[in-house]
């Protein structure tokens, strides 16, 4: 298990550029299948989820070449389907939650599709009924063997049709899609997800040839297409670290320009953040964060405490809870932080807690911070990362309080933030990796 000592009590100041977006790549990857010939991706974030898809990709016999950092090419031209009967398969498809991608377009393509239940964070119920519901609209026969825990999706030919999504799942919507673009007729999607990453997937697509209208809306036409070619896709800046360093920014007093954060992609993101009372500029693709030396959390019109609740896009991503709690924990003001779709994903702020934050859980999906306006800093403390974002939002408490802390289990982090340490040292922070 590793560790990160942080020594807290030190401002930053300089550039950092955001990684490439994780959930896109998630989505990009397991895109790769649908097409024989070769797909070149860029900005592609090396981080530990996504190495893990990459591996898993070649277990299928996906060729893999790395041109440079963060930019690979793939092939999916020679598919090995006996490698779903393997017990490396299994480990490697449980080790992520985004495998469950590869179905769609496996479906797609062979018709067959196996994966075993996925991981991913320990953050509350995540149910696998939109994705096997969409593809029984499609005509699949899907199965479960709760003796080995996997999932089996069939079909001899997709057929398109009209369907109502019970929730605008975005990996659900993605899968989906990817089954449904090599399908015979036209599949009309409703009560799609919208978000930025699934209009990328939906753009990429057409790219190689789909045909996709729709796209940023929650209603998706698809029209099926024989085959699919190769391309070349570029992923977009990572919006839950770009709001994660604003956190911190604000947070330790920094001074922080956040470069390349594709500004028109970030939705309501920057309203958010000001109306919290963080101070910024943004000028041409950048966001310019002078110190904060205090920043007070707005009310609402009537005088009454401001909610930040996450809600499908074009709404909050309940990604950038965790980071916009630890960061109001210093405001003026209070606010209650709602977290409606994850009801464990909470918890850390015990940890939160036990370093000085006034923080009252009223339930597993809420908790009201009362921002201490900077009157007692926070205090250093040992704790353990439960899971990607909750580990990076300790990560930036320990930034700020006074003190050495210890932070373990920081493996959750690296799933998420690339080489973070050492991006974050240069810039004047003081984390060691033990």
């Amino acid at each position: 298990m590793g560790t990160f000592k942080i020594e807290g009590g030190h401002k930053l100041k300089g550039k950092l550029t955001p990684q490439g977006a994780k959930n896109e790549a998630l989505q990009i990857l397991a895109a790769v299948l649908l097409s024989s010939e070769k797909i070149t991706l860029k900005n592609i974030p090396e981080i530990r989820d996504i190495l893990r898809m990459i591996e898993l990709l070649k277990g299928l016999g996906v060729k893999v070449e790395k041109l440079k950092k963060g930019e690979f090419t793939f092939q999916s031209n020679e598919i090995n389907l006996d490698y779903f009967h393997t017990e490396e398969f299994r480990t490697k498809g449980a080790a992520i939650r985004g495998s469950i991608m590869i179905i769609g377009p496996l479906l797609a393509r062979f018709g067959i599709g196996y994966i075993p239940s996925p991981g991913g964070d320990k953050i509350g119920r995540r149910r696998l009924d939109t994705h096997f519901i969409g593809f029984e609209n499609l005509g699949a026969e899907f199965t479960y063997n709760k003796d080995t825990g996997f999932y089996k999706v069939e079909a001899k030919n997709l057929k398109g049709c009209y369907m109502l999504l019970e929730e605008a799942s975005v990996t659900g919507t993605a899968n989906i899609l990817m089954a449904a673009v090599m399908a015979e007729g036209t599949t009309t999607i409703y009560n799609a997800a919208c978000e930025p990453y699934l209009q990328q997937l939906c753009r990429m697509i057409n790219s190689m040839g789909g045909k996709i209208s729709g796209i940023g809306s929650n209603l998706l036409t698809v029209e099926g297409v024989k085959e699919l070619y190769g391309c070349e896709h570029s992923i977009l800046p990572d919006m839950i670290e770009i709001g994660s360093f604003i956190s911190m920014a604000a947070l330790t007093q920094s001074e922080i320009t956040i470069e390349n954060c594709r500004v028109d992609q970030l939705g309501i993101i920057p309203k958010i953040y000001r109306k919290l009372g963080v101070q910024f500029e943004i000028k041409d693709d950048n966001i310019i964060i002078p110190e904060n030396k205090h920043y007070e959390i707005d009310n609402f019109i009537d005088g009454s405490m401001m909610t930040i609740a996450d809600a499908t896009w074009p709404g909050l991503s309940p990604d950038l809870l965790s980071v916009i709690l630890v960061m109001c924990t210093q405001a003026k003001g209070n606010v209650l932080i709602h977290q409606k779709m994850f009801e464990s994903r909470l918890f850390f702020v015990d940890n939160l807690i036990d370093m000085g934050a006034q923080i009252i859980l009223c339930d597993p999906h809420r908790a009201t911070v009362m921002g201490l306006d900077r009157r007692l800093p926070l205090k250093a403390s040992t704790m353990a990362s439960p899971d990607i974002r909750a580990g990076v939002s300790l990560l930036i408490a320990a930034m700020s309080a006074q003190g050495t802390s210890i932070i373990h289990n920081i493996e959750q982090i690296d799933r998420g933030y690339q080489d973070i340490e050492h991006r974050l040292n240069a810039i004047g922070a003081k984390i060691t990796r033990l």
